[in-house]
């Protein structure tokens, strides 16, 4: 009987598709706000209209960007999928943490003895959910979701698995869920199944603390035996008569359908009358891809694309709202990453944060407030299994990046050359120095990725889009 049970329970979830803040003191589970991070794939710097986009409309986010703050300054972990995952879950920057790098996958998995942020919030007495791409270990590993702080999972524990929108199967906890002839039949777009349990998790869980961790896949490009532009989507509305080429309407049309689901989900907390103890966080996982429609500049006036270390690759959206709490229509200048996120979080449920954490609290900035620490150093890496390793560093308003071994390090002053245009290492060779000995401090090399290793199992862009 029980089997039976969770085989309708998984069915239906398929065909149903259609705080104030704290000190590190006790207090009841009725006073923990809950907490909701939305987490787009490869959306850019500047698809959103809060954020400049002016092609593609996102009424939604916007709306949630206007009844709270947007963070002009904020980061991802890495400039792909996974290591911005891992950084955001274990609050260690792209040089300490586990998994580093989209290629290769399976030594990258989150093992016994990681903590996670789900797994801090759970030991706070939050309820922890979760949907869409985890990429941090797969179905029966120790680095699965639900053994990794999550009370329960939806969608794509494996990352290669999420390039498909119309998958033959999606996991669900430890089950799977069977989709068999989707990929042909294309019944269950998986975008609107994570919603559908997205929704679901909140209404059931909206009379106590809880945490849902929304990794939507949107708009990352999809497989291309699945799309000819690998832009699996199913219809282009609203943008079908738009003079832009078919691609580009595809892409719009994937952002489209995100808004529109980020506004379901501010709308069930405000019927369920949880908003004012709710902490809303929409963001993205890393930059815009090369690959989108150079007429959305997809990431604004920032440098690069998704993998690089520039700007364009690392800077996302990020925006926060939290009504009595984060002042309305407020923007914020302070630096924060990825990093960030467990202690941040860990400080609002009155929970321990655990030793040796690369990020900060940066309650005080959701506040509107300036952090005590403005002088932090972030570092990302990129490229430890590649041909080319990179690494960046950031100090204040300076920026350095060095593109390979041996090659010289590029300055950058963020704060007047936002779109790192003027190189000013010949100017400043003490900063150039200062810098190259923190890039040789900020990574632990790892038996997965070692220093400047060299990766040589094939093609290493068959599976990583």
């Amino acid at each position: 009987m029980h089997l039976r049970k969770k085989i309708m329970g998984l069915a239906l979830l398929v065909l149903a598709v259609a705080f104030q803040p704290t000190t590190a003191q006790q207090i009841s589970n009725e006073d923990k706000p809950s907490i909701i991070f939305i987490m787009a794939d490869d959306l850019g710097y500047g698809d959103l209209g809060a954020y400049g986009q002016e092609l593609i409309q996102t009424p939604n986010i916007d709306a949630l960007a206007n009844a709270g703050m947007i963070f002009r300054q904020a980061y991802a972990g890495g400039p792909v999928c996974t290591s911005s995952r891992s950084v955001l879950m274990t609050g260690l920057h792209n040089g300490h943490t586990v998994a580093r790098d989209n290629v290769p996958h399976y030594p990258t998995y989150l093992k016994e003895g990681d903590v996670t942020l789900a797994q801090v919030l759970k030991n706070a007495g939050y309820k922890t959910g979760g949907v869409g791409k985890w990429s941090l270990g797969d179905a029966q590993t120790d680095g699965r979701a639900t053994n990794m702080g999550f009370d329960t999972w939806t969608g794509y524990l494996n990352q290669d698995h999420a390039h498909f929108y119309y998958p033959s199967y999606l996991d669900h906890d430890d089950w799977k869920i069977l989709l068999t002839d989707n990929p042909i039949l294309r019944n269950h777009y998986s975008h609107d199944i994570l919603t559908n349990a997205t929704l679901n998790f909140i209404r059931e869980n909206s009379k106590k603390p809880f945490f849902f961790y929304a990794a939507y896949t949107l708009p990352h490009f999809s497989a291309p035996e699945e799309d000819e532009h690998g832009l699996t989507v199913p219809s282009t509305y609203p943008y079908e008569d738009k003079d832009w080429p078919e691609a580009a309407k595809k892409y719009a049309a994937m952002i489209y359908r995100l808004d529109k689901d980020v506004g379901k989900i501010v709308k069930l907390i405000n019927e369920l009358g949880i908003k004012d103890n709710t902490l809303i966080i929409f963001t993205s996982d890393n930059g815009g891809h090369s690959n989108v429609w150079k007429g959305f500049k997809t990431n604004g006036k920032l440098k690069g694309y998704k993998r690089d270390l520039y700007e364009g690759g690392i800077r996302v959206p990020f925006i926060a709202s939290w009504p009595g709490v984060i002042p309305d229509g407020s923007q914020s200048n302070e630096v924060i990453g990825f990093q960030d996120m467990l202690p941040t979080f860990a400080n609002l449920a009155s929970a321990a944060v655990p030793e040796n954490m690369d990020g900060i609290t940066v309650v005080e900035a959701l506040k509107g407030n300036a952090l005590p620490e403005n002088n932090r150093v972030f570092y990302w890496d990129f490229g430890h299994t590649r041909l080319r390793y990179d690494q960046a560093v950031r100090i204040g308003n300076w920026k350095g990046i060095r593109r390979g071994q041996g090659q010289p390090i590029e300055i950058y002053d963020l704060a007047k050359d936002i779109s790192e245009k003027h190189n000013l290492a010949n100017a400043h060779p003490e900063l150039v120095n200062k810098i190259n000995k923190l890039m040789e401090k900020m990574v632990i090399p790892s038996t997965s990725y070692p220093v400047g290793r060299v990766y040589n199992g094939g093609s290493i862009w068959k599976k990583d889009w």
